[in-house]
């Protein structure tokens, strides 16, 4: 693991895989900065996230704050079409490689999701969890320590406590509008 980090504005690519190795999202970035929670990339409007046969463009700004703990990647939404603000996935080995333009991590299928408006915020993907810990064989200490944290974000989210309250990741959000970045044509 590096601990080089592009300028800001520079672009990059953050990369998930699954527990097996196998290719699972792959987001176009950009690099925006680190603060005390650590590094920030942001997706502009119009840039690709794609994973095997699944692909959109964003629809609305967002930023990931990659933490300096390893166990999760916590995205903040501007503008999403569903009113999704927060999306924290839940993940092992979170890092920057030894590349300073990929951020990577292992998807472990937990979310944790925040919507404006009645639904709230709740831990998603639950079935998909219990399904892939059997077909991975996911260790049972990284499964207990992954269920504990999931309901522990969880709480956060709901308690606005930093960086998961809108006025840390609105800095950011700023930040990333403020590079006026096009969006990609489609290829």
């Amino acid at each position: 693991m590096s601990d080089a980090r592009p300028a800001p504005g520079t672009e990059m690519i953050f990369q998930w895989r699954k527990w097996d190795g196998s290719p699972h999202w792959r987001h176009e970035c950009v690099y925006l900065g680190a603060d005390e929670w650590g590094d920030w990339i942001g997706q502009p409007v119009g840039w690709r996230s794609a994973r095997p046969g699944a692909s959109f463009i964003a629809a609305g700004p967002n930023v990931t704050l990659v933490p300096r703990q390893t166990d999760y990647a916590l995205t903040v939404n501007r503008d999403h079409p569903k009113a999704m603000r927060i999306y924290i996935d839940l993940g092992w080995d979170v890092r920057w490689s030894d590349d300073p333009l990929l951020a990577t991590g292992i998807d472990m299928d937990l979310d944790v999701v925040r919507v404006e408006g009645e639904r709230g915020t709740w831990v998603d993907d639950r079935d998909e969890w219990a399904e892939h810990s059997a077909q991975y064989g996911y260790p049972a200490d990284i499964m207990t320590r992954l269920e504990a944290l999931a309901l522990d974000l969880e709480q956060r989210v709901r308690e606005q406590s930093a960086p998961f309250d809108d006025a840390t990741a609105d800095l950011w959000l700023d930040r990333l509008e403020a590079l006026h970045l096009a969006p990609r044509l489609e290829p």
